[in-house]
């Protein structure tokens, strides 16, 4: 059986996505998402960033995927690293995130969306 290289190339992309979203929500996503689930404001803040993203995205008029989300979420982390922006390494203050973290974790909770679809 033969298999085309766009086949295999389009699945190995997929996959690579779907490892970048997986630890995206392991190092932040997690977390995040739980503390807005109990903070309104969080919760709140989480949804304006996913709107911005699923905006950016033109979620509207093209369904949104992990390849997608994955490089939007690369591009935000690049540039907010490029800015001076370092990753949390320990516990995140949920109460005021850095805007970078808030994006990411709406990304994450895009992602989420697209499982349950």
């Amino acid at each position: 059986m033969r298999v085309s290289f766009n086949r295999v190339a389009s699945r190995t992309a997929v996959e690579s996505a779907r490892s970048t979203l997986a630890a995206l929500t392991v190092s932040v996503g997690t977390a995040g998402l739980a503390a807005a689930a109990a903070r309104p404001g969080l919760l709140a803040l989480v949804d304006q960033h996913a709107a911005a993203v699923r905006d950016s995205l033109d979620g509207d008029r093209r369904p949104l995927t992990a390849a997608t989300l994955a490089g939007y979420a690369e591009g935000v982390r690049e540039a907010a690293l490029e800015h001076g922006w370092t990753p949390p390494r320990g516990p995140v203050d949920w109460s005021e995130p850095e805007w970078p973290l808030a994006r990411l974790v709406a990304v994450c909770a895009l992602a989420r969306s697209l499982d349950r679809s």
